[in-house]
């Protein structure tokens, strides 16, 4: 056992466990509990990452514009552009679009098919109406990842792998901590940033599951003829039916499908992957030479698809990091850098002044649930 006490102990070493941990670290002594062998096995490592505007709704807007300026800065962020496409009889849902975006801040603009077909020649007639996003850019998620990594060790981290957790128990000033190597730790508080096992780690707690539910999502790498230009835009369908982008010389694709899925190691389902090949082919007009790769990995997403950051408002001393669904990846620095200043009471600074941490706070569903049985 042990004998350290630890302010804070982060369950998870993934972009969520890694970014808040490293934020947490220059005013505390932290902890990270990572179950696999190495950080970022699950969905940080499986992302086909790109910081999009409206990615998530306009409840997400605030977390990812500061953390775009952030990326850009640091050098993670590769321009690419988007394009959110429709027929003709999706006119309403792209009008609704627009209107859902207005003045959140985004930068978008409609095009008409002409504009359309000039970036992305290869689509169907029938694909005519179009919102571009220009500021859309490739996150390069590794380097983001190590980024973090490495901020938490010269922060004096202790990063522990292959260290599931297996039982919480509460003990005077905090957490005692078992994982099923037989390992004893000890903490003040808890940061669950365990992804798709949120809830499963909030149960050893005695917290409330919040409902917090892992989605599989596949992706699969194709060579088509001919090459896809490097500068094309990322493609969605405003249908939320498939979306592609081209990756050195290849196309990735998804169906952007959403299976409900126990937390696990996630792998493709030859069903999904053909419902990817059918979308794409009904799109365009690329050939497909080969499906050189494929992978899924997990999303996960609380009831209302917002994220959950800040203490649990039944169980003290534990705290929420998660829900953070296929967008924590491109919010984590204003994300981590928010929910670290709720934990450790300080004032917000220029990259989370204009975020309002009770939308994220896990006390919403508390209150929602009041207003039901009221």
């Amino acid at each position: 056992m042990t004998e350290k006490l630890y302010d804070f102990a982060v369950i998870g070493a993934g972009m969520a466990g890694a970014s808040i941990a490293a934020e947490l670290a220059p005013h505390a002594k932290v902890l990270v509990l990572e179950a696999e062998d190495a950080p970022g096995y699950h969905s940080t490592g499986r992302s086909a990452a790109f910081w999009e505007e409206c990615y998530g709704g306009p409840g997400l807007v605030p977390l990812t514009l500061p953390s775009g300026g952030y990326l850009r800065e640091h050098g993670f962020l590769n321009q690419r552009g988007a394009l959110y496409i429709g027929r003709a009889e999706d006119k309403a849902k792209m009008d609704g679009f627009v209107e859902n975006f207005a003045g959140t801040g985004v930068t978008i603009e409609r095009l008409d098919a002409g504009g359309l077909r000039s970036k992305v020649p290869q689509l169907h007639e029938e694909w005519c109406d179009a919102i571009y996003e220009p500021a859309c850019a490739d996150i390069d998620v590794a380097a983001l990842h190590q980024h973090y990594l490495k901020a938490l060790r010269q922060g004096g981290v202790d990063l522990v792998c292959r260290a599931r957790v297996s039982d919480l128990a509460r003990e005077q000033g905090g957490w005692r901590i078992g994982t099923e190597r037989g390992e004893t730790y000890r903490a003040a508080q808890i940061v669950n940033a365990a992804g798709a096992w949120a809830d499963t780690l909030a149960g050893l707690a005695g917290a409330q599951p919040l409902g917090i539910g892992p989605l599989r999502r596949t992706v699969v790498q194709l060579r088509v003829s001919p090459e896809a230009p490097a500068d094309q835009p990322l493609v969605l369908d405003i249908s939320g039916g498939f979306y592609f982008k081209p990756d050195n010389g290849r196309l990735w694709l998804s169906p952007h499908d959403e299976i409900p899925s126990d937390p696990c190691d996630a792998a493709p389902e030859e069903m999904d992957v053909a419902v990817a090949i059918d979308r794409f082919q009904q799109v365009t007009k690329w050939r497909i030479e080969a499906v050189e790769r494929r992978w899924a990995g997990l999303r996960s997403f609380a009831p209302d698809r917002l994220p959950v950051y800040g203490p649990d408002p039944a169980v003290s001393r534990f705290n929420w990091f998660a829900g953070q669904g296929g967008f924590g990846i491109q919010t984590a620095p204003a994300a981590a850098r928010l929910a670290s200043q709720v934990l450790l009471g300080l004032e917000p600074d220029d990259l989370t002044r204009a975020i309002d941490p009770q939308a994220y706070s896990p006390a919403r569903f508390s209150a929602q649930k009041a207003r039901r049985t009221g």
